[in-house]
C-alpha cells in the first residue's frame, strides 16, 4: 500500500525530531513523523537543559513550553575529592538562566502534542522504518516494517546514535575514542514529592572523585535521586565494587569517599540503589550528513558524550538551524527545485559542523581530566592541601571552561523571516487537511 507523498518525513520522535516537527507545524507545513516506540519513557534520557538549549526551546515553542512539566533548576556544581569539598560554583554560572533539569519524556510529549495540532501534520507512534526508498539516485521516502511505503520530498533522519537510516544511506560514522562509560542508578528510596530535594546537598550537582572511582549525584527533574558511576571505557571489571577498596554494597562503596553529610545519608537504610543501567559511551561524527533527499540530524549525525548533557541541547539547536534553511523553501506556495532543497541540506550541515566538533573536543578533554585526577592520588592530595588558596582560581578556571558547553559556540537564532511566517500560521491551520 502506498500513501500520497508528503513534503517532509521525520524519522524519530526524540528532541531533534519533535522540535523540528513543532517548527514545521507552527508554519502550516505538512509532515509525517514516525517514532518506532509507542512510549517515550525510556530507561535513560538526558534531562539537563543548558542555557543554549533553553534559548532554543523558547524560540521553538514559546516561553510557556515548559510550564507545568517536571523540572528542577540546579543550585550549582560541587566537586569533592577524597571526601573533602574542593570548590562549588553556584548557578547561573554566567548571566542568563540556570541549568535546568526537565523530564525529557514529558517535554517530548508536549512537543509532539503541539506539533500534531495542525491539518496535514501526523505523528505515528509504534511505526518503525525498515528501509529507504530511492528513485533516480534520490532518497524518496521510507519503507515501514509492515511493508507500507511513505514517500516524501525530504526525509529527516533523527533516529538516534544507532541510526539505521544512516547505515542504509551509506553515510559513515567516524567513531571517536571515549575515556569513559557509565553505570546509571536511581535511588527511588530517596524520592520526594515535595519541592525540597531528597539529597543532603540540596539541588547541587555533586561530583565525587576518590580511590574507588568517580560518581555524580543529583536530584532528577521528577524528584528521584540519580547517580552516575564513571568507569574507564570498556573496562574489564563492570562492577566497581571489585576494586579492593570498594568491596561493599553500592551505597557503602559511594559513602567511603563522600563528605560526612553525604556519607551519612548514603548509609541510611532507606537508600536503595536500583540495578545499574550500563551505558556504553559512543561518540562519533558523520563527515557527511546528507544525500539528495536525506538529512541526518541530532545523534544520528553526531552522537555526543554525556559530559555536560550536550546531546539534547545540540539536538534542539540542530532543529533550529534546519528550520531556518528549510522552512522558507517549504512554505505555502513555494515550489523549490530538488537542487535547492539539496543545497539547503549541505548548508545546514556546514553550519552545524564547527560547533559539534568543538564541543566534542571539549567534552573529551573534560572527561580525560577527570580520569587523570581519579588515577593520581598525589594530585588529589596536592589540590586538597592547597584548597584554601587554590579553590577560587580553580573555580574561576572551571567556569571559563564551561562557557561554550553552556552557551554554545555559534550564535543561533530563529530567522526573522520565520517569525513572520509564524504570524500567518493561524490562517494556514484553517486549511482543510490534505487527502491521505
Amino acid at each position: 500500500m502506498r500513501r500520497q507523498p508528503v513534503r517532509v518525513l521525520i524519522v524519530g520522535g526524540g528532541p531533534t525530531g519533535a522540535a523540528l516537527a513543532l517548527l514545521l507545524s507552527q508554519r502550516g507545513i505538512p509532515f509525517i513523523l514516525i517514532e518506532a516506540s509507542r512510549s517515550l519513557d525510556r530507561l535513560f534520557r538526558g534531562e539537563a537543559l543548558m542555557p543554549s538549549g533553553l534559548a532554543a526551546l523558547e524560540q521553538i515553542g514559546g516561553a510557556d513550553l515548559l510550564d507545568g512539566l517536571p523540572q528542577r533548576p540546579l543550585a550549582g556544581w560541587r566537586f569533592v575529592l577524597d571526601g573533602r569539598e574542593l570548590f562549588r560554583a553556584a548557578e547561573p554560572l554566567t548571566p542568563g538562566p540556570a541549568c535546568t533539569l526537565v523530564s525529557q519524556p514529558a517535554l517530548l510529549e508536549r512537543l509532539l502534542e503541539r506539533a500534531a495540532d495542525c491539518p496535514g501534520c501526523q505523528v505515528l507512534r509504534g511505526t518503525a522504518a525498515a528501509g529507504l526508498l530511492e528513485q533516480n539516485g534520490r532518497i524518496a521516502g521510507v519503507r515501514l516494517a509492515d511493508g507500507q511505503e511513505l514517500r516524501a520530498d525530504l526525509v529527516l533522519a533523527c533516529d538516534g546514535r544507532s541510526s539505521s537510516l544512516r547505515r542504509q544511506a551509506g553515510l559513515e560514522l567516524q567513531e571517536q575514542s571515549s575515556p569513559l562509560d557509565l553505570h546509571w542508578f536511581q535511588l527511588p528510596g530517596a524520592s520526594t514529592t515535595s519541592a525540597a530535594p531528597p539529597l543532603p546537598q540540596g539541588d547541587w550537582f555533586t561530583t565525587v572523585v576518590g580511590p574507588a572511582g568517580i560518581f555524580s549525584l543529583f536530584t532528577g527533574a521528577t524528584g528521584v535521586a540519580q547517580l552516575a558511576w564513571v568507569r574507564p571505557h570498556r573496562a574489564e571489571a563492570t562492577d566497581p565494587r571489585q576494586h579492593p577498596q570498594a568491596a561493599a554494597p553500592w551505597p557503602e562503596c559511594w559513602a567511603r569517599q563522600s563528605p560526612p553529610e553525604l556519607a551519612a545519608w548514603l548509609r541510611k537504610g532507606s537508600v536503595h540503589a536500583t540495578a545499574p543501567v550500563p551505558l556504553a559511551v559512543r561518540v562519533g561524527l558523520a563527515p557527511l550528513w546528507h544525500r539528495p533527499g536525506l538529512l541526518l540530524l541530532g545523534d544520528a549525525a553526531h552522537p555526543m558524550s554525556p559530559v555536560r548533557a550536550q546531546g539534547i541541547n545540540m539536538g534542539l539547536r540542530d532543529a533550529l538551524a534546519a528550520a531556518n534553511h528549510l522552512i522558507p523553501l517549504l512554505a505555502e506556495g513555494a515550489q523549490p527545485a530538488t537542487s535547492q532543497l539539496d543545497a539547503a541540506l549541505a548548508t545546514i550541515a556546514a553550519e552545524r559542523l564547527p560547533e559539534i566538533q568543538t564541543l566534542q573536543t571539549l567534552q573529551r578533554q573534560e572527561a580525560e581530566r577527570g580520569m587523570l585526577l581519579q588515577g593520581q592520588p598525589w594530585l588529589r592530595a596536592l589540590l586538597l592541601a592547597g584548597a584554601p588558596l587554590l579553590a577560587p582560581a580553580l573555580r574561576h578556571h572551571w567556569i571559563e571552561q564551561q562557557r561554550p558547553l553552556r552557551q554554545g559556540v555559534t550564535t543561533l537564532n530563529l530567522l526573522e523571516s520565520l517569525r513572520l511566517l509564524e504570524s500567518w500560521a493561524p490562517a494556514m491551520m484553517q486549511r482543510p487537511a490534505r487527502a491521505e
